[in-house]
């Protein structure tokens, strides 16, 4: 799981506090959705085609499926946005074929929308199972990497800006529109 050379920003970003925050984020997600996000944004519970996959699966089983809605999903750094990124192309793939790359956009929101982006405490109960055990191995990876000492951070008791400075881990309740998005690529 090599991250692309154009998107390893950590260590422009990665401090003893973690990492560096601004107006711009960054959101993993998978290729087959760029032209939808391209055209219509980022949508919260975005990925509709995955979402009704599930619905069906539920339904072939039996059971209901009750669609909930997400928040926007977001990061400081490219190299963690790249992580997700993967994880959709992964998750997308059990469901649907086709062949799909990681992409990260960026996201670049004024002040005022700025403020709205929330540390994801949430993040604890993703943690705690075997997929956030690989992110913190990733995460570790990449302190690292930086020749930073990786974060002890015990989830029940962290303190909730840890979840953002320390793990990267931030949403934006909102739709967020076309035009404060931007593909990165190499």
């Amino acid at each position: 799981m090599t991250t692309p050379t154009f998107l390893k920003d950590a260590k422009d970003l990665l401090t003893e506090q973690g990492f560096a925050t601004s107006n711009t984020w960054y959101h993993g997600t998978s290729s087959a959705l760029v032209d939808s996000i391209k055209e219509q944004g980022l949508k919260r519970s975005g990925d509709k085609a995955l979402n009704q996959a599930a619905k069906q699966t539920m339904a072939t089983i039996g059971n209901s499926y009750t669609e909930t809605i997400e928040p926007v999903f977001l990061t400081q750094s490219k190299e963690l946005a790249y992580y997700w990124a993967q994880q959709t192309v992964r998750n997308r793939s059990v469901r649907i074929e086709g062949e799909e790359q990681p992409v990260v956009f960026s996201v670049t929101l004024p002040a005022e929308l700025n403020d709205k982006v929330k540390t994801d405490v949430g993040a604890a109960s993703l943690l705690m199972v075997k997929e956030g055990e690989a992110y913190l191995a990733y995460l570790a990876g990449i302190y690292d990497e930086n020749n930073i000492e990786a974060p002890e951070i015990d989830l029940m008791k962290a303190d909730r800006m840890d979840y953002l400075n320390k793990l990267g881990m931030a949403y934006y309740d909102a739709d967020i529109e076309a035009a404060a998005l931007e593909l990165i690529e190499g």
